[in-house]
């Protein structure tokens, strides 16, 4: 599974930014996508995920402003980002689960200015 991940760039605090990433090769049996983080000098964090049937889950810092979605039939995630502030600032890396392995993206980098 190749995940290509896009939409980073740099942003002002409070604004909107939107990431995706396609899943390509084998994408059968696709459970799990979701996005990880990490700052400069911080662990990698989870941000959020979502399943197959759409169920979802955030990190409670980005619950209310980030919104994960999936399209299937695309194999493509998205993460919807509001209200943007400068500790959201990171490398975004898309994940995808496939029975038992995780597949990690080439990350992206995000950047809020304050």
């Amino acid at each position: 599974v190749q995940l290509q991940a896009s939409g980073g760039g740099l942003v002002q605090a409070g604004g909107p930014l939107s990431l995706r990433c396609e899943a390509s090769g084998n994408v059968v049996s696709i459970n799990s996508m979701g996005w990880y983080r990490q700052g400069t000098g911080k662990q990698r964090e989870v941000v959020a995920s979502i399943t197959r049937g759409g169920s979802t889950n955030y990190a409670d810092s980005v619950k209310g402003r980030f919104t994960i979605s999936r399209d299937n039939d695309k194999n493509t995630v998205y993460l919807q980002m509001n209200s943007l502030k400068p500790e959201d600032t990171a490398v975004y890396y898309c994940t995808a689960r496939r029975l038992t392995t995780e597949y990690w993206g080439q990350g992206t980098l995000v950047t809020v200015s304050s």
